[in-house]
């Protein structure tokens, strides 16, 4: 018998996690399946661009796996089961499941379900507020977008990366909109100065407003409320004030941090149950600085290296490597041609040097190709003999090859 190992999530994490595996781990005793609800990887990181209109080319997954040996399974993932080594599915082909009731088995669970959008149970965000936190959302956005005319009002709310990227994008490509932004502190407090200086000159160049110390407690279908009462007149909400993960993991009884994800070792194994490891949002990951890894595209590639070599390893009985947690940076696109790097130290506080305009643009536009191209190449570099597991294949999973 094969030792199946289960993918839950095909985003950054998921899907080149899936792809390591298959490139280092022998088919002849693995077997490898992601579980994705779409049939399309999502560019999680450009869904701004698609609200706002721009055309994206979406890579079917059937396709990036084409040849892998990865088994592909569209289905939503509703519940698991850590005791029985099972996962919950239904959807498209999902219902009935390998054993007739919805159920996947696994020897090794790989949970990378990601994120969502975060409420924190403002009245009105469920009901009228938009966000791009997701491909269907996006699109919501991108119709009611295009709905409006000129003079329109657009609030983004939070001063975050998305809530940034969000407000400068839409303002770039739609300049007939009035596009402003509610921060809870000051704009762009944790850049340095000279990077905070360069932000400032953007919103101010794409006639974006912005309300500082201005937290909301409830939107409207065409205002936000202030907690001040202030009333901040809005056609359309966009809603990036932070994200949140699933409930799934919580409810499976693996032990999950306050915020939900699930708590993992220096190797992302699950601290509570062996056969699972987290990568991407829904980890719950110390970095090198002490510190919890923030939700990111960065901070899911970091999880998902040291997850599969750790699992890669552990399978085959090899010493489990350590890679790097260090969050180096965060680069944020201000529209198609300016944007901002900035490097942190290893307490994660900004340096006093950075890269700004069309410089950073195109480094970010760099990144941003190369992990698309990382994930519709998933066979690149294969190696000639992919390694074989440590112990006959079973079903004690990572326990008997540990």
């Amino acid at each position: 018998m094969k030792h199946r190992i289960v993918v839950l999530g095909a985003g950054y994490a998921g899907a080149f996690a899936a792809g390591s595996l298959a490139r280092r781990l022998s088919p002849a005793d693995t077997e490898i399946t992601v579980v994705n609800a779409a049939p399309d990887f999502v560019e999680r990181m450009r869904l701004h661009q698609l609200a706002i209109g721009q055309d994206l080319a979406f890579r079917k997954l059937a396709d990036v796996f084409a040849g892998t040996g990865v088994r592909l399974r569209l289905a939503r993932v509703t519940g698991v089961d850590p005791q029985r080594r099972t996962v919950a599915v239904t959807g498209e082909d999902g219902d009935g499941g390998e054993d007739g009731d919805g159920a996947l088995a696994y020897d090794t669970l790989l949970y990378a379900l990601g994120s969502s959008v975060a409420h924190h149970g403002v009245p009105g965000v469920a009901e009228y507020a938009f966000d791009v936190t997701g491909r269907s959302a996006a699109l919501r956005l991108r119709e009611r977008l295009a709905g409006l005319g000129e003079g329109g009002t657009v609030l983004v709310v939070g001063e975050g990366l998305t809530g940034i990227e969000t407000a400068t994008e839409f303002a770039e490509s739609r300049p007939d909109l009035s596009v402003a932004l509610a921060a809870r502190g000051e704009l762009g407090a944790w850049l340095s100065p000279k990077a905070r200086r360069h932000l400032r000159q953007a919103f101010d160049r794409l006639g974006i407003t912005v309300h500082e110390h201005t937290g909301v407690e409830a939107v409207e279908p065409t205002r936000a409320i202030a907690v001040d009462g202030t009333s901040i007149p809005a056609d359309v909400t966009v809603w990036s004030a932070g994200f949140a993960v699933h409930p799934i993991a919580a409810a499976s009884g693996l032990e999950v941090a306050e915020t939900g994800q699930i708590v993992v070792d220096r190797t992302m194994r699950s601290v509570s149950h062996p056969d699972v490891y987290a990568a991407g949002d829904c980890a719950y990951a110390i970095g090198d600085n002490g510190r919890p890894l923030p939700m990111s595209c960065a901070s899911a590639g970091l999880t998902n290296m040291q997850a599969t070599a750790a699992i890669i390893a552990r399978l085959t009985g090899g010493e489990v490597p350590t890679t790097g947690l260090k969050y180096y940076g965060n680069h944020i696109s201000l529209g198609r041609r300016d944007a901002i790097f900035q490097m942190v130290d290893g307490d994660a506080r900004s340096k006093s040097w950075y890269l700004g305009g069309r410089a950073a643009a195109r480094l970010k536009s760099g990144v941003l190709n190369g992990a698309g191209w990382g994930i519709a190449h998933p066979t690149f570099g294969m190696p000639k003999r992919k390694r074989h597991l440590a112990t006959a294949p079973d079903r004690a999973g990572v326990r008997a090859a540990a």
